[in-house]
This record gives C-alpha cells, sequence and structure tokens, in this order.
C-alpha cells in the first residue's frame, strides 16, 4: 500500500510538471481595437481547448500594438493595417529582423449610419467629401436638412490610417470629426445621434445601419457581407494581421496556426468578420 501511495504521489507531480512545462508563460496579444472581440474569442475558445495555457489580450490600436512589437512588449500585435516601412526599421534596429506579416481574416470596413437615417447609399467620392467638410448636410446627398456629425478614431488606430489613406487619399480630416477612443464608442455615438456617421470594422454594428458604398457614380453601392468582402465587390474590405518579430514557434505557433484552421475561421465568420478563403 505504501509503494502504491508513493507511485500515485509520483505520477501526480509528473502530470503536474508536464502541465506547467505545456503551458508555458502567457501568450501576449495586443494592438488594433477592431480585433479585439476577434482576438478574445480566438482566445477564449483556444485556452478552453488548450488546458493550461493563458492568452492575454488587450486592444489600443494599431500604432499602439506595433510599438509594443518594437519594444519587445507583446508577442503578437494585432493589426487593422499593414507595418510602415518605419515601423519595419525600427523593429529592425532592435531586433535584426523586419518582423513577420501573417493575415489572419478579413473585415469590410463599414460606414455606420443611425437607423432612422433615411440615407441608405454613398458613393466614395461623397464619403470622401463628407470626411473633408466639404458635404455639410444630409440634403446634399439625400437625406433629410440637417447638419451631419462626424465621428472617427484616434491617429494612433489602424482604422483611422486605413480610411484616410483609402477614402480621404492622405488628405486630413475636418476639424469637425469627433475623435473617439475604439469602434465601440464610435458605433454607440451614432447610435445615439440620428445626424451622426462613423465608420469602423464591420463586426461593430449592432444599433446602427451599415451603409452602402458605391465606387463611383457609376458603380452599383454595396454592402459588406461575406461574398462582397470575398470577391472584392466591396470596396473598404482590408485584411487583418498578426505580426510577430521572428517566425512564430511553440507555444506562438501553435494557437497561430490554430486561428487560421478551419475551426479558427469559423469562428471568426461567427464573431463577424471574414475568413480568409
Amino acid at each position: 500500500m505504501k509503494n502504491l501511495s508513493i507511485r500515485l504521489i509520483l505520477i501526480a507531480v509528473v502530470a503536474l510538471f508536464i502541465g506547467v512545462a505545456h503551458a508555458g508563460r502567457p501568450i501576449t496579444i495586443k494592438g488594433s481595437d477592431t480585433m479585439v472581440i476577434l482576438g478574445q474569442r480566438w482566445a477564449e475558445q483556444y485556452m478552453n481547448e488548450t488546458p493550461g495555457q493563458i492568452i492575454q489580450v488587450t486592444g489600443g490600436g494599431s500604432g499602439t500594438g506595433i510599438a509594443a512589437l518594437i519594444n519587445g512588449t507583446t508577442d503578437i500585435c494585432a493589426a487593422s493595417r499593414p507595418m510602415k516601412p518605419d515601423e519595419k526599421l525600427k523593429l529592425r534596429d532592435r531586433f535584426q529582423t523586419m518582423g513577420v506579416e501573417i493575415p489572419v481574416a478579413k473585415d469590410g470596413l463599414s460606414v455606420y449610419l443611425g437607423e432612422a437615417n433615411v440615407v441608405k447609399k454613398l458613393s466614395l467620392e461623397q464619403l470622401k467629401n463628407i470626411y473633408l467638410g466639404t458635404l455639410t448636410n444630409w440634403k446634399q446627398v439625400g437625406g433629410k436638412d440637417a447638419t451631419i456629425v462626424l465621428y472617427g478614431r484616434e491617429n494612433s488606430s489602424g482604422t483611422y490610417g486605413f480610411f484616410k489613406d483609402n477614402v480621404l487619399g492622405g488628405r486630413d480630416f475636418s476639424p469637425r470629426v469627433q475623435t473617439l477612443p475604439g469602434t465601440a464608442a464610435v458605433v454607440n455615438a451614432v447610435s445615439k445621434d440620428p445626424n451622426g456617421i462613423g465608420y469602423g470594422g464591420a463586426a461593430y454594428a449592432k444599433g446602427v445601419k451599415d451603409c452602402a458604398i458605391a465606387k463611383d457614380d457609376k458603380s452599383p453601392a454595396i454592402l459588406p457581407t461575406a461574398v462582397t468582402v470575398h470577391d472584392g465587390t466591396y470596396p473598404l474590405w482590408r485584411y487583418l494581421f498578426f505580426y510577430t518579430r521572428k517566425k512564430p514557434a511553440g507555444d506562438i505557433k501553435r494557437f497561430v496556426d490554430w486561428t487560421l484552421s478551419a475551426k479558427g475561421q469559423e469562428l471568426a465568420t461567427k464573431v463577424g468578420y471574414f475568413p480568409l478563403k
């Protein structure tokens, strides 16, 4: 009996050691607010399937995540825009690597309107002029006689950068834009403001409606859906990225591979994003 007890204790100790060894240290993911919901759901599901593994997900914006990657304070940067050349050079100067870019999902950058707004579609040119401050009244784009109230993201946001580059052609936003610290805050503001307009990830569009977007006056207005994002007909689709300093290995590789698996991509779809394929 004594020998059996000793063997059971040894087995328990070995099992505990194996569990701790398998868990390793926590994996940290920091960056895009657009991707926070997705990152958290991926982390929750993966941790459920991988006992002992801890994954910590925080937002702050793509720029914040990229800075953390450069500073060595996060394992994975979540970004809703590509890294800039100067950011890659900073990473190289510190870690002798240009980083590894991993597309993990697609997103349709949505234009949010209040549910009672009679406007249903805008061309890219109209959207551009609204956020440049050239168009200031809803009646100028087929709506009621009311001043357009602009909501947007702070300049550390990848969504801010994507919108500036792809809608405004690199020009500055109107000073009338009210900048908010997250996509959820933009959606909340537009949902309470019948004259508001905002932009952000498709997964956040709750309590607001998506505005259909046309490439130009001769093109049909398109809503962001799995089909239109996949085939590129929705004009504001984009990739969502993970960035690592070096080629993923160990626990990080296993997690990244899982997000790219059929199960991980299916979860992305359920959350409101779009799969790579």
